[in-house]
């Protein structure tokens, strides 16, 4: 006998126990995120793709501290965040895939005139938009080391 789960009323259970309004007050404790890092198999790749095709600046580059052959750098995508990447050439790294407890996406927000560059440069490169084809106001693709990203001129919450 197979047993029917109803995904919607779990939803609704959880949202009833578990969301809050900032009506309720609900403060979080963070400020934001400083940085999201993520490996990355060529640097001068890496750097020329997140310059040059999403025109985020490059604003830092040292060595790892654990690690004297790897390189930390990091991006300035806006808003006080930053995206980082690490790469190991003396340990190198499976591909990304979709698992548990892994990262699916990361959803950066950019104002709408450069939303419409960045995809005319995407498109150039013929990178493919990856998302959902119905969507008009966020662009999916993968960088170079298959990160999923997405692009959205949606404005950041506050």
């Amino acid at each position: 006998m197979s047993t029917t789960i109803d995904y919607e009323a779990r939803r609704e259970e959880l949202r009833r126990r578990y969301l809050t309004s900032k009506a309720e007050g609900g403060r979080t404790t963070g400020v934001g995120v400083n940085h999201l890092a993520l490996i990355c198999s060529n640097i001068e790749r890496t750097i020329e793709f997140y310059t040059e095709a999403l025109g985020f600046p490059l604003t830092e580059l040292f060595q790892n501290r654990d690690l004297p052959s790897s390189t930390h750098f990091f991006f300035d995508i806006g808003n006080g965040n930053r995206l980082a990447f690490f790469d190991f050439p003396e340990h190198p790294m499976p591909p990304t895939r979709e698992s548990i407890g892994g990262m699916h996406h990361i959803a950066i927000s950019v104002e709408p005139d450069r939303f419409e560059s960045i995809c005319r440069r995407l498109q150039e490169r013929g990178i493919a938009n990856l998302g959902p084809q119905q969507v008009t106001d966020s662009v999916y693709f993968h960088d170079p080391d298959g990160a999923l990203i997405e692009i959205t001129r949606h404005p950041l919450r506050s």
